[in-house]
This record gives structure tokens, C-alpha cells and sequence, in this order.
């Protein structure tokens, strides 16, 4: 297999194994963030061989069979509005020079998708505020958005390593098959 072939099948197989594992979500509720992002680290082989635009396509895909058919409303939508893209915008923002300002995108873009993601569970899912876990305390929302903040520092890392990691391991190997 070559070219487009490649391409279509690999986004294909890896969009779908990202929705069979946001589907296991259902069975592990407390994974609830741990699954989206796992399914989003899928991506890394699509943009590494074939480019960051197949990657969005399959991101896409997986989105959209996640939200009509994930049994966790919040994850797929965890999924849509951060997980599932951030392995593309990893690429495009590690190619900013100055860390200071590169960090600086990636706090804002995380920050942007949780409140946006904490709007949409309360508004659109219906899940009220109360039935949050300890956000109806005052300074809960302040202490949760510092650690979510430290989780995030730890996922970009985490990405940036599974990175390194694909591309000593098994670029090599699977590069000429997307020529």
C-alpha cells in the first residue's frame, strides 16, 4: 500500500480504535479524562507520517462516532474539545521559538477548552453545578483549575515523550509505506 491508500487506511483503523476505546469509557467511570486522552495519543502516528491535516480528518471521524455513540456524554465531549485535536496543535505549537510564549498558547488553548468544556456539561448536558464534585466550595474552583493546570503540564510532557519515543522506535519502519 502506498500514497493516499496508506493514508486512508491507517486513519481509518486508528479512528476506529479510538471510538471502540472511547466506547470501553462506559465500563471504567472513572476514566472519564484519562480515556479521551489516551484516544487522542492514537493521532501521533497519523501526524507524524501522513500530516496534520489526515490527522484532523480522523480526529473529526472520531468525534463525531463519539458523540453519537460514546456512553459518556462528558468524555466524548472532552474528546471534542480538547484531547481529540491537541496531538495536531502539539505539532504546530512546538514550532513556536520562544518557550515562554509557546507555553503561554498551550496554557490558553487548555484553559479556553476546560471552561468552554465545563460550560457546555452544565448547559447543554444538564448537569448541575451541585452535582459536581467539590465546586460548590468557593475555593474549589480556584485549587482546581492549579491542578488541572499541573495535569496539563504533565500530559504536554507525557505527548512530548510518546513523540520522541514514536519517532525513534517506529517512524523508520513505517515511513516507507506512506511514500
Amino acid at each position: 500500500m502506498k500514497g493516499n491508500t496508506a493514508k486512508t487506511a491507517v486513519c481509518g483503523v486508528i479512528s476506529a480504535l479510538s471510538a471502540a476505546l472511547m466506547m470501553f469509557e462506559g465500563l471504567f467511570q472513572m476514566a472519564s479524562i484519562a480515556i479521551p486522552a489516551i484516544a487522542g495519543c492514537l493521532l501521533i502516528p497519523i501526524v507524524a507520517e501522513a500530516g496534520p491535516g489526515w490527522a484532523l480528518g480522523s480526529y473529526g471521524a472520531t468525534a463525531l462516532l463519539c458523540m453519537f455513540l460514546a456512553p459518556d456524554r462528558e468524555a466524548a465531549l472532552i474528546y471534542l474539545l480538547f484531547f481529540g485535536y491537541y496531538p495536531v496543535l502539539f505539532a504546530w505549537l512546538s514550532r513556536i521559538k520562544s518557550p515562554l510564549l509557546c507555553w503561554a498558547a498551550k496554557l490558553g488553548i487548555f484553559n479556553l477548552a476546560a471552561v468552554l468544556e465545563a460550560a457546555l456539561t452544565v448547559y447543554v448536558l444538564g448537569i448541575p453545578w451541585e452535582d459536581i464534585p467539590f465546586l460548590p466550595m468557593p475555593w474549589s474552583i480556584i485549587v482546581l483549575a492549579i491542578l488541572a493546570n499541573v495535569v496539563f503540564v504533565l500530559y504536554d510532557k507525557t505527548l512530548q515523550g510518546l513523540i520522541r519515543e514514536y519517532y525513534r522506535r517506529l517512524h523508520g519502519r513505517l515511513a516507507r509505506y506512506f511514500k
